[in-house]
């Protein structure tokens, strides 16, 4: 058995004493800890105490926030604080609650967590971090690709390999995203080949950015980049990769003054949606869907159970504006008609309120028209 001193000292930082010693309690056997009042003390604790490794730690307090904490842990120059695992006691406002993720929370908890659950998210995320740390601190140095100055793929696959095992151990899920933008070999031949390595240094920029700091990027093969999320259910990882491929479609992106007309492709897998047992086979799915996808004709998702479709995905209506917004209509009107229905109760609320003297009438039956004409010249 581990003696005191060789355990992870974990920090918990909240102003209620009560909340403090329920988490004391869940933790005790198994990790040292130490508690503070307030953002400002755990900020100064972190700094001071080298031997902390991980953060529990409340939203709303005194002085300093848990939101505020969770800046400057993010943006420390430290390695060692930077990817400190954060995890957030979630309050009731989901607005605050997202803010929390969005600035980098490595996960958001229930006050009354289970001790049980609580001890298998901060194991899984200790033992990522100290694999993502030797890599880090290897004395040859983490290889990076030349072109976007990502982790290789050994790197990656390392990484993938230890969070799904951890994650079948634990019976938490890991996704694994695989992405390129679509049509390399066009605009090689139509801007050449700088301008494609280029677009894949501005691509690895923009994932850097987006991605959480429990995940790891990398570049995996030609221009393909690799997401591997540990602790991320098969339903958010696909509505994750659909706002990137619609992200990227409005993205002005130029070269030399000249927009690229861009599109991405997203294959994704997950472990235990996806039955099987090694981080290989899960690699393997993720490049199949991403495959699949780029053969359908690219600007798709595919991921877990799903064939890609022969058709492109009907644009949501936020992003439907967006590409009419980027001179983009021509990819919003053959989805005229759903769009319309989708958008019509608000032209319903302007007419009541504002009196415009819209003919809704009119509008309701045109779409319904070109629906039917639609449908008859699928039957035909």
């Amino acid at each position: 058995m581990d003696t005191l001193h060789e355990r992870p000292r974990i920090l918990i930082v909240d102003n209620s004493r009560e909340v403090r010693t329920a988490f004391v309690k869940r933790i005790r056997d198994h990790y040292n800890f130490r508690e503070e009042l307030d953002g400002e003390s755990g900020w100064q604790a972190l700094v001071l105490d080298h031997s902390i490794q991980l953060v529990i730690c409340a939203l709303s307090m005194p002085i300093l926030g848990g939101d505020g904490l969770l800046a400057r842990v993010r943006a420390s120059r430290l390695a060692r604080l930077r990817q400190m695992p954060v995890l957030m006691i979630a309050g009731d406002n989901q607005e605050i609650n997202a803010q929390a993720k969005a600035l980098g929370a490595s996960e958001l908890i229930d006050k009354g967590v289970e001790a049980p659950e609580l001890l298998a998210r901060i194991d899984s995320l200790l033992q990522l971090a100290h694999v993502q740390n030797e890599l880090r601190d290897s004395p040859v140095g983490l290889a990076r690709h030349p072109d976007t100055g990502l982790p290789t793929r050994q790197h990656i696959e390392s990484l993938a390999a230890h969070a799904i095992s951890l994650g079948m151990r634990q019976g938490t899920p890991v996704s694994i995203l695989i992405m390129s933008f679509d049509r390399p070999e066009e605009l090689r031949r139509q801007h050449g080949d700088e301008v494609v390595k280029e677009l894949s240094k501005r691509f690895a920029a923009i994932m850097n950015k987006t991605v959480r700091k429990e995940d790891s990027l990398g570049h995996y093969a030609g221009n393909e980049l690799i997401v591997v999320s540990p602790g991320t259910p098969y339903p958010a990882c696909e509505a994750f990769a659909n706002r990137l491929r619609e992200a990227f479609a409005v993205a002005n992106i130029a070269i030399h003054g000249q927009r690229l007309d861009l599109s991405l492709s997203v294959g994704v897998a997950n472990s235990p949606a996806d039955q099987v047992s090694s981080s290989v086979s899960l690699l393997n799915l993720a490049t199949e869907r991403l495959q699949g996808a780029r053969q359908a004709g690219g600007n798709r998702v595919v991921s877990c159970n799903r064939s890609p479709s022969t058709e492109p995905p009907a644009p949501r209506l936020n992003h439907a504006i967006d590409l009419i917004k980027t001179g983009q209509p021509e990819k919003v009107i053959p989805y005229l008609v759903p769009l319309g229905k989708e958008i019509l109760p608000f032209l319903e609320l302007l007419e009541k309120e504002l009196k415009l003297g819209l003919p809704l009438a009119d509008i309701r039956k045109r779409l319904l028209d070109r629906e039917r004409e639609s449908q008859d010249s699928r039957q035909a």
